[in-house]
């Protein structure tokens, strides 16, 4: 017997009850006929009109867009931005939402990554409930907060700058991002045409007055003569090898947090809103509380940023080793911290290299993973070091459940957890949690 192709039924609208907030930036919903729907551009408790914006029959799921409100939440605001709404811009999930509404809906996708992926509540884990605006981001119901320190542009076809829409190559041209920080909104990129060119990251330091423009040219494109509103380094991805090459001015930016200057080069990892670098140290050194003589690990340490707080905190009879896959990175950080002898950094993956270190036992480590998550291996590995605290810092509620879930098969159990909202207007969330041997005391 034939069987029948699936019929797209992208374009197709739904009129919904919105059921509750799930990860990734959307509220779960079911037609009539009880398929499930991932809306976008809605809240929970509204009756809205949903068009499919992705699926087929027969699909476990769909996605869509909520092109009509008919009834709305309390928690609605009008999007500020002109750019956000369906079938826009897919940088910002939570627009039309209330600032305490976006930590709230955050709050819940936490709380239910952690009971579906660890089978932990929000006690279990050592976690209020709550999720913390980051300093300096407490604004009115309408405003946004202009705190993104890196936006990485897309170039349309005319070459006109924008940004990617959800899901999706297309771009959405744009003259101004609210989220954008000002030393990067100060750079002019959306102001001028870039020719020739795939995309543009514009990075504005924090703490210094570096800014770096970092160009990906079109297959067989050449680099425009760059003149921008300000003297900046530039960097080129290369076509070929997809390395960043220098063209002009330092090959880095220099960033400012926990007392120390951090060169960061290549366009290489830091966290993007201003606050972060030092709120993360403090939570972290408050979690881990290291004493002098000490030895810890700071696994997927970047620059550096980690070690060298453990290392000012454990004393010239502490040690401190790092280990970051990313070659610049290494080398910014050997960099960083080329005064604090009591610190080797190491090349290569986590689950590679440190059985190959000779380390058997470890006082405290901290591991701040990509989002992808640390994974059972390298789990393994730091739980049979039987370090006193463990601290996990966490781009995504999913890989850190899953990660406390290993944690826990290996003896070891959140006793802290905080959250912090600083990635405002968007789905995203940064989780910091304290984890300690199973059976001992808080």
């Amino acid at each position: 017997m034939q069987t029948q192709p699936a019929a797209s039924l992208v374009g197709q609208e739904y009129e919904v009850e919105v059921g509750p907030v799930a990860h990734g930036g959307h509220c779960v919903a079911r037609t009539d006929a009880g398929q499930v729907l991932f809306v976008r551009h809605a809240l929970p408790g509204e009756r809205v009109v949903a068009r499919v914006t992705e699926g087929e029959t027969g699909a476990r799921f769909l996605r869509a867009d909520a092109v009509r409100v008919l009834a709305a939440s309390k928690d609605r605001v009008e999007a500020p931005c002109p750019f956000s709404g369906p079938g826009r811009c897919g940088g910002c999930d939570w627009q039309h939402a209330a600032p305490g509404a976006q930590r709230r809906l955050k709050a819940a996708v936490i709380a239910e990554q952690l009971e579906r992926l660890a089978g932990l509540s929000p006690q279990d884990a050592g976690w209020d409930g709550t999720v913390e605006p980051a300093p300096g981001d407490k604004v009115a119901k309408g405003e946004v907060p202009a705190w993104r320190t890196r936006v990485q542009y897309a170039i349309d076809d005319e070459g006109r700058a924008g940004l990617r829409r959800h899901r999706s190559h297309e771009v959405e041209v744009i003259d101004h991002c609210m989220i954008a920080a000002p030393g990067v909104s100060e750079l002019g990129v959306e102001a001028r045409a870039w020719p020739q060119i795939a995309s543009v990251e514009a990075i504005a330091a924090t703490g210094s007055n570096d800014r770096q423009v970092v160009l990906t040219p079109r297959p067989g494109g050449r680099l425009p003569l760059v003149e921008l509103d300000r003297p900046v380094s530039v960097q080129r991805v290369g076509e070929r090898d997809h390395a960043v090459h220098r063209v002009h001015g330092r090959p880095f930016v220099r960033e400012r947090a926990a007392g120390r200057t951090w060169r960061v080069g290549d366009g290489g990892f830091w966290q993007v809103h201003p606050k972060a670098a030092d709120l993360l140290v403090d939570t972290v050194m408050r979690g881990l509380m290291p004493k002098p003589g000490d030895t810890a690990l700071d696994l997927y340490c970047g620059v550096g940023l980690f070690a060298g707080a453990l290392a000012e905190r454990v004393g010239e009879r502490g040690a401190v080793l790092g280990i970051e896959s990313a070659k610049r990175a290494v080398e910014d950080a050997r960099h960083n911290l080329r005064d604090l002898d009591r610190v080797r950094i190491e090349q290569g993956k986590v689950e590679q290299v440190l059985p190959r270190t000779g380390i058997t036992e470890a006082d405290l480590v901290v591991l701040d993973p990509p989002r992808s998550g640390a994974g059972l291996t390298a789990v393994r590995q730091v739980a049979a070091l039987g370090p006193r605290r463990i601290c996990y810092v966490a781009c995504d509620p999913a890989a850190l459940a899953r990660d406390l879930a290993y944690f826990a098969d290996n003896g070891y159990r959140p006793v802290l957890l905080r959250a912090f909202d600083l990635f405002p207007v968007t789905h995203h969330v940064e989780c910091v949690a304290v984890l300690k041997r199973a059976g001992k005391g808080a």
